[in-house]
């Protein structure tokens, strides 16, 4: 699970926030985030769509952003992190290899499309300095500029 190796990562005072529409996924996460040793109050655990939670999140409160959501959130994901991260934070979007396809030209469908113009759209902004990590699914990481 993610969410242990972020917070093995993080300061002893530091809090994961996940999001997460499933209430069974919620409700493993805190079984293993227990039995890992980690106090409930490290955990901040958001029911709910990620596009219906994000507006309501603090701007400018986080450090690292980890973004492993459906392809058609990833545009609305990466603009909430630029406001929501401090400057110097990262964002980290899973899965931009698209399956494969996001080298293949004739590749058209959705998914791809938008993780091109997601990649493309960071790549591209004076917000972020960006890079791809080749790595599983592909990583898309970019630090906010200060």
């Amino acid at each position: 699970m993610s969410g242990i190796w972020l917070l093995r990562g993080m300061r002893p005072d530091g809090v994961l926030t996940t999001i997460d529409v499933e209430h069974e996924h919620q409700r493993i996460a805190r079984r293993v985030f227990a039995e890992a040793g980690f106090a409930p109050s490290r955990t901040r655990i958001i029911s709910g769509r990620s596009l219906d939670v994000l507006p309501r999140l603090a701007d400018g409160a986080y450090d690292l952003i980890f973004v492993d959501a459906d392809t058609t959130e990833f545009a609305a994901c990466t603009e909430a992190a630029l406001r929501l991260l401090r400057p110097g934070g990262v964002l980290i979007v899973n899965g931009v290899h698209a399956g494969g396809r996001i080298n293949d030209p004739a590749a058209r469908d959705v998914d791809t499309l938008t993780v091109r113009q997601t990649v493309k759209a960071i790549r591209e902004s004076e917000e972020w300095i960006p890079a791809v990590i080749s790595s599983g699914a592909g990583l898309l990481t970019a630090v906010k500029r200060s």
